[in-house]
């Protein structure tokens, strides 16, 4: 789609009160978010309050118009980009007092820096924390199960949310909330529990998860329902296919009394796994892993003077590892105790870091390969189309060296790093648009990473969702036909959106959709009005990403 009138355009909703826009510039700037996918919506809506996006979702009801919810766009699988109407909830911004429970209550468009500040202005803090965080809504990381390099020790989102204000498919608004029956006489919510929920119940969680994997954010959460019951636990992750969030009530945690730090060099990646295996097993609180790949920039930025970091020259893979303590005789009589177990497991390095500046020194080497890749030939593209896979734990140096191995066969060079105590990788892919085969190379790469995660026994998403990006691939990650996970995910859908008005494509992909569809930086596309292309490149450039796409319209 461009930027033509969309036929299917209806028009402002009745009593709607916040901004409805359908001009080509307005659309645009919503066309794009953090992934690498382009997809023009039919208009942007932007709802004043929580009464305002439910007259939204009736609105679409009663037309048939699909809806994409829509917090800060900062994520990458694509579930906040569509073809339909753009609800952008950032005018959702209350922030409740703490409450004696612990608990917290946020609009969806309350960014993460925002409640964890709220939380530490009573002494504690929200403890996950994805890297995005300065930008980042509530909204969003619950619709993907967000995590972060914490999840090691406090989990992703999912356990976090004690409940979920919720408009459902035909309007109806319900709070649900953790270890409380669900509402019954919401009709989504009764055709669920009608239709469904017996035959997860029935098959249980063992066999609606890919074993030995420690985070999944691919399909819908039916192994956490299975277990617990608990509603919470699914539309956690859902992505705005099941209900649009209109508040989100967080628990909260202690802040810790001291924290330590260490980084520890491997010469192969075997041996930094065995590392990061104890630093899981002694409860660390971060285990991080940069690559070979990645490291290669480091020591590029190493010779133009831009970090002072210095590795055995014959390092693999490195560990960045935090752990939490009491007091900080506490913090550092672990890092030194865990500094010994790493030197044990092969760490031919081994840097501690106690107090604030020393770890915030040392943890700048996760972001030492940036002035790298910014110098890089602009036609090289970071195109993240295979960033968030994960595998049981050990798999985790057979998952590294088999993207490594498939980039280097397609000669495409990119970063490979993560979070090596969940066995959870994030790579950056560098593709040359200027190169005619660049789709077709784009293409075996996704498809070699795929096999190998099947394979391995991994999921796609770790932490980001499926969005449209991964969608189509979800059934490639269940090789066995008879695998009830996949027809349950269907059938999930099917019960709380009969008519598929809510984020449409994502989660679940229609048949016959193209794998990765239009990418954003294909030189082929037809370009973006002036106006809203200058608006993205500011979001994209200076991390804009909280700030109204609406607002950069001409700034």
């Amino acid at each position: 789609m461009d930027g033509a009138p969309h036929p299917a355009a209806a028009g402002r909703p009745p009593d709607f009160r916040g901004v409805f826009r359908d001009d080509a510039g307005a659309r645009a700037v919503y066309a794009e978010a953090a992934g690498i996918q382009r997809i023009w919506p039919v208009a942007v809506a932007v709802p004043e309050d929580a009464a305002d996006l439910r007259i939204l979702v009736q609105w679409a009801h009663r037309t048939r118009t699909p809806l994409i919810p829509r917090g800060s766009g900062s994520g990458m699988a694509g579930g906040a980009i569509g073809a339909g109407v753009i609800a952008d909830v950032s005018r959702l911004r209350d922030v409740s007092a703490v409450d004696e429970h612990r608990h917290l209550l946020v609009g969806p468009g309350v960014l993460r820096e925002e409640a964890d500040a709220a939380a530490v202005a009573c002494g504690l803090r929200f403890p996950v924390d994805p890297s995005s965080g300065a930008f980042c809504t509530i909204g969003g990381m619950a619709s993907t199960n967000a995590a972060g390099a914490h999840t090691l020790k406090y989990g992703s989102m999912r356990p976090w949310v004690v409940a979920l204000d919720c408009i459902f498919d035909d309007g109806t608004r319900a709070v649900i909330r953790r270890g409380q029956p669900a509402p019954a006489m919401v009709p989504a919510v009764r055709r669920f529990l009608q239709d469904v929920a017996p035959e997860i119940r029935a098959i249980g969680g063992a066999r609606l998860q890919h074993p030995g994997v420690r985070k999944d954010s691919s399909g819908y959460a039916v192994a956490d329902y299975a277990r617990s019951g608990d509603l919470v636990d699914l539309l956690v992750g859902s992505e705005g296919t099941l209900a649009v969030f209109a508040g989100i009530e967080l628990a909260l945690a202690e802040r810790p009394g001291a924290t330590a730090s260490l980084l520890a060099a491997f010469p192969t990646l075997e041996s930094a796994v065995g590392g990061a295996r104890v630093a899981r097993d002694a409860g660390a609180a971060a285990c991080e892993l940069l690559d070979r790949t990645f490291l290669d920039f480091v020591r590029e930025a190493a010779r133009a003077g831009e970090t002072a970091t210095r590795l055995p020259a014959e390092t693999e893979a490195v560990l960045l590892i935090e752990i939490e303590a009491a007091s900080p005789a506490g913090a550092r009589e672990g890092a030194i105790t865990l500094s010994r177990e790493m030197r044990a497991h092969g760490a031919t390095q081994v840097d501690l870091a106690l107090g604030r500046d020393a770890e915030t020194a040392l943890w700048d080497l996760r972001h030492a390969a940036s002035p790298v890749l910014a110098r890089l030939d602009p036609a090289l593209k970071s195109m993240q189309f295979i960033e968030d896979g994960a595998v049981p734990p050990a798999h985790l140096a057979a998952y590294v060296r088999g993207v490594r191995t498939a980039m280097q066969k397609h000669g495409i060079r990119g970063a490979i790093f993560g979070h090596a105590g969940d066995a959870h990788i994030h790579v950056n892919p560098l593709i040359d648009v200027r190169d005619p085969a660049w789709h077709t190379k784009v293409r075996a790469l996704l498809g070699e990473v795929i096999a190998l995660t099947a394979r391995l026994g991994g999921t796609l998403s770790g932490e980001h969702g499926d969005g449209r990006l991964r969608a189509p691939l979800e059934p490639m990650l269940w090789p066995d036909p008879d695998a009830p996970a996949p027809r349950l995910f269907r059938a999930v859908k099917a019960a709380f959106d009969p008519l598929g008005i809510l984020n449409p494509g994502a989660k679940i992909a229609a048949p016959g959709t193209p794998i990765l569809g239009d990418v954003k930086y294909d030189p082929s596309l037809p370009p973006l009005p002036a106006d809203a292309r200058r608006a993205l490149d500011r979001v994209d450039g200076e991390r804009l990403y909280a700030t109204p796409r609406l607002a950069l319209l001409g700034a």
